[in-house]
């Protein structure tokens, strides 16, 4: 019953259930509303989603105009290639493959010089070779009979087929050749079995040919004229970048590691981007093989001839990776390390400290190196500091009074009363895990500094390979000449100064 002192707000409609309950009916507006909610939410999500899709391509074009660069670039070649089939007169030349050079576009087009390249040039032997398998082999079986004919085909098939399928599982040409076996295949198994219905197999595959090498040529064209993207240069730039970062991290966790309180090292402005930049190094190495590969197939070009030893660049990343694998070591022990004692730090501090930052100086006079493609002549001066750091850190290591920092036990607190059990780890255990991961910690950053003579010795084999100039050659031919301008400039200034006497 609704109560006398009660006013109902609204009406509502009560229907009358089978099982002798009622429900309260919903106004249709509410109803209505509700949905109208629902909906509205709907397609705010998805004008949010496709506003957040636009912001990152936005921001990707924006850090990368590269590669919007090499979309227009595709899309000329495809408006060009398409030429050949919309105009009657080149479509009557090409006949009705002229598809086959569209199809070519896309399949070849790649974002580097390189690639495309690579691709271009395994798509056209390819074809070649099984063009001029797939005749052959037709002309044998059409000489042999109608019974033979369809045998030998199948037959010669299979076995190129397969022998083909298993040179792509052989190192050297699935890196280089893996695309032009899989055309190859394809090729030859289109004219064979093409080949036992069609008459003129021959000019079949010449249309199909030459239509493949107008495609291919205008691939070539356009990405090696219009800013073309050299996988050298990249790689050449990713190595150098990934030596700096190298640089960064290590310096970054030296600081972190041995962080004390009022110590004038202590580095508080290392943002966590540069600390985890051997994470770059760790994961470059499929980048690194893909682009030393795709760099061999590229011409002279820039600073760097034809024969460039590219794969020295993959001997210093796996140097590289080697380093930082350490880096990473030592970001596992930061956390544990923060809780280490002061004045266990301390003693390690300087040492520590003065070590990360000459092998942090090394790396980024390596990286300076490689990046100018010059000699350096402060390398070496600079390693002698790192290993004189080394035996600093060693000399640190040895004087280290272990035995002042343990306390030793009182006799009369040594025993445990009867009822209360006994700890499982003492202070003095406790403390002295402290001390073993403190000479854990410093060992490995003379690990590193050994591991960075190795990447010292891998840039230096780089720069006798590919024959980087002197920092002295210019300086030297300026001093050269600096002097004879200067006898000039003298006697200039004397003839002047006789004329006014």
């Amino acid at each position: 019953m609704v109560k006398e002192n009660e006013v109902p707000t609204s009406l509502e409609w009560r229907v009358n259930m089978p099982d002798g309950s009622s429900r309260i009916l919903a106004p249709e507006s509410r109803q209505t509303s509700k949905f109208i909610s629902r909906l509205q939410g709907l397609v705010m999500g998805i004008v949010l989603n496709i506003r957040g899709f636009l912001d990152k391509a936005w921001s990707l074009a924006v850090n990368e105009p590269k590669k919007v660069v090499h979309c227009f670039k595709v899309g000329l070649a495809l408006s060009l290639v398409s030429v050949f089939y919309y105009m009657r007169p080149l479509y009557d030349g090409v006949g009705g493959n002229a598809m086959w050079a569209v199809m070519t576009v896309v399949v070849v087009f790649e974002y580097t010089v390189g690639s495309t390249l690579s691709k271009c040039v395994n798509r056209a032997i390819g074809t070649c070779l099984a063009g001029s398998l797939g005749i052959g082999v037709h002309w044998v079986a059409s000489h042999a009979g109608d019974k033979f004919e369809p045998v030998i085909l199948q037959a010669s098939v299979f076995l190129l087929a397969a022998a083909t399928t298993f040179s792509r599982f052989i190192p050297t040409i699935k890196a280089r050749f893996d695309y032009g076996a899989m055309i190859f295949i394809l090729t030859f198994s289109l004219v064979s079995v093409s080949g036992y219905r069609v008459d003129k197999l021959v000019e079949l595959a010449h249309e199909r040919i030459s239509t493949i090498a107008i495609g291919t040529s205008i691939c070539v064209f356009i990405t090696m004229v219009l800013c073309p993207v050299w996988a050298g240069t990249e790689l050449h730039h990713l190595i150098s970048n990934n030596l700096e970062k190298l640089a960064d991290s290590l310096e970054g966790y030296a600081a972190e590691n041995f962080r004390v309180v009022g110590s004038k090292n202590v580095h508080e402005k290392d943002s966590s981007k540069r600390l985890q930049g051997y994470k770059c190094v760790l994961n470059s190495k499929v980048a690194e093989e893909t682009m030393a590969n795709f760099a061999r197939w590229e011409p002279a070009h820039g600073k760097f001839s034809f024969r460039h030893p590219w794969k020295q660049y993959l001997k210093i990343g796996a140097s590289m990776r080697s380093c930082a694998y350490c880096i990473e070591t030592l970001h596992a022990g930061i956390n544990s390390n923060n809780e280490t004692p002061e004045f266990l730090k301390k003693p390690l501090n300087d040492a520590c400290m003065r070590l990360g930052t000459s092998s942090s100086k090394v790396l980024k006079e390596l990286s300076s190196m490689i990046k100018t493609m010059k000699n350096s002549t402060k390398l070496d001066i600079l390693v002698d500091e790192m290993n004189s750091s080394v035996e600093g850190l060693q000399k640190a290591l040895k004087t280290f009074p272990i035995h002042q920092h343990i306390p030793t036990p009182d006799p009369a607190t040594a025993e445990v009363p009867s009822g209360i059990e006994e700890p499982s780890v003492t202070p003095t255990v406790l403390l002295l895990m402290k001390i073993v991961q403190m000479a854990t910690l410093t060992s490995l950053f003379v690990e590193i500094a050994s591991r960075i003579e190795g990447i010292v010795e891998e840039v230096k084999e780089l720069a006798t390979q590919a024959e980087f100039r002197d920092e002295n050659s210019k300086k030297s031919k300026q001093t050269q000449t600096n002097p004879n301008e200067k006898d000039g400039n003298e006697h200039e200034v004397t003839m002047k100064t006789l004329q006014k006497v």
